[in-house]
């Protein structure tokens, strides 16, 4: 198999977010759940997503494991690898984007690399190097309050300087709008002055294509979904893809009971489930006794066996921001979010067990260690249920054919988790 394009994603819903922008704009596209036993057959395709969980582990482990898998990609012929990252730049001053970058960028031989998070299709945009989140400055937004990487600064040049070796420049949208050419002559510049990384600025679509045709001609670029279309739509346009784009191999019915299981505390996953209660079942964790090591876990296993048979069941281990703080400042922030990843994907692994075979899961660290938990090895990438969030079919699954759904906390509509179930068959 030799790909046209690489990626290596930070965390698992990340890496569904951008295998289903590239499928729609015309990448055939395997997501693939950390670097793949060479026993697994995977599907001849475009484009292959790494799925990691760099995002929030100490920087010297995430530039390890994302080393291991750029050579891996690069052995099967892709030229470019994007290093996918959270659209609102998740990260605290010690990584792990700046470092994951500078790494990648001297294994490749890279000058300054393209960086940005920008995707104006789900309210991304970066203007002289701020970025906005739903037009509220990320500092603003309700990212301050996340539970493991809060952003208290939208400058991005500033936060990737504070995380990095090297110097940050920033390509201004002037720039980025003059087009391609005077992109590469502002890149070369910053090169000379001895700059590794370059946040772009993109307000529209079009200044995401523009950087995807630059970004197509370096051998790395540092971004978010909004890059990846930049990208697919620059290696479409070349004529290089297959055409053997298609979501209705990955559709097809798997029968079996539903479950909705969530860990992220973001706003909009709140306010899902709220709206999810009026159709479903809907078990709160009680994540003080959780984490407090009751036996609230099995209570909630037996709660949902006694329901899942009735139809779908949702449960959460979400909680708003002063909950959360207030577990932190007890238990620390580290090993209150590992105790609630880990209670959730048991949680998952349980409902699997008994015969759960169509499951949404809201929150990417979340996310991870219930894929983790059920040692999927990769993904086929199916239609979209809500921008950045496919239906994903299982390749290789030990427990048969699943349909999931990986969703990034803050993404989708307050009806998600219905529209969600409703594509899954």
């Amino acid at each position: 198999m030799t790909i046209l394009l690489g990626s290596i994603a930070d965390d698992y819903t990340g890496a569904s977010d951008l295998a289903n922008t590239l499928t729609k704009n015309g990448l055939s596209t395997v997501q693939t759940v950390g670097i793949p036993d060479p026993s697994l057959a995977l599907p001849d395709v475009d484009a292959v997503v790494v799925s990691l969980k760099i995002r929030s582990v100490e920087a010297k482990e995430a530039v390890a494991e994302a080393g291991k898998a750029e050579r891996w990609l690069r052995q099967r012929g892709a030229a470019h690898v994007l290093y996918k990252i959270c659209s609102t730049f998740d990260s605290t001053d010690q990584g792990n984007i700046g470092p994951v970058t500078e790494a990648l960028a001297e294994a490749a031989g890279a000058g300054s690399v393209l960086v940005t998070p920008a995707f104006p299709e789900t309210g991304r945009t970066v203007y002289l190097g701020h970025l906005f989140v739903n037009g509220q400055p990320l500092d603003e937004s309700p990212l301050k309050d996340h539970p493991l990487n809060p952003m208290h600064d939208a400058n991005l040049v500033r936060v990737m300087a504070r995380q990095s070796l090297g110097a940050v420049g920033l390509v201004e949208l002037a720039t980025v709008a003059a087009g391609p050419q005077a992109v590469k002559a502002r890149l070369e510049a910053l090169r000379a002055e001895g700059v590794g990384a370059a946040i772009a600025d993109a307000v529209f679509e079009r200044d995401l294509e523009t950087l995807g045709e630059v970004a197509l001609e370096t051998p790395v670029s540092t971004g978010a979904s909004g890059l990846g279309l930049g990208l697919a739509r620059a290696i479409v346009g070349s004529g290089r893809a297959s055409a053997r784009g298609g979501t209705g191999d990955a559709i097809r019915p798997v029968g079996g009971l539903a479950a909705i299981v969530a860990g992220s505390c973001s706003a909009a996953t709140l306010r899902q489930l709220e709206i999810a209660e009026r159709s479903m079942p809907v078990l709160r964790l009680d994540t003080e006794r959780l984490l407090a090591g009751s036996d609230e876990l099995a209570a909630a296993i037996a709660w949902a066996s006694e329901r899942i048979a009735s139809g779908p069941v949702a449960i959460a281990a979400s909680a708003s921001p002063d909950v959360v703080s207030r577990l932190q400042a007890r238990y620390g922030r580290e090993a209150s979010g590992h105790a609630i990843e880990t209670a959730t994907a048991t949680i998952a692994g349980e409902l699997v067990a008994r015969g759960v075979k169509r499951l949404v899961v809201a929150g990417g660290e979340t996310s991870g260690a219930t894929v983790d938990r059920l040692a999927i090895p990769a993904f086929l990438i199916g239609p979209e249920i809500a921008p950045g969030v496919p239906v994903l079919r299982t390749v290789g699954n030990a427990q048969g054919d699943m349909l999931l759904a990986l969703k990034s906390g803050n993404f989708g509509g307050e009806d998600f988790f219905n529209a969600a179930l409703a594509m899954m068959h």
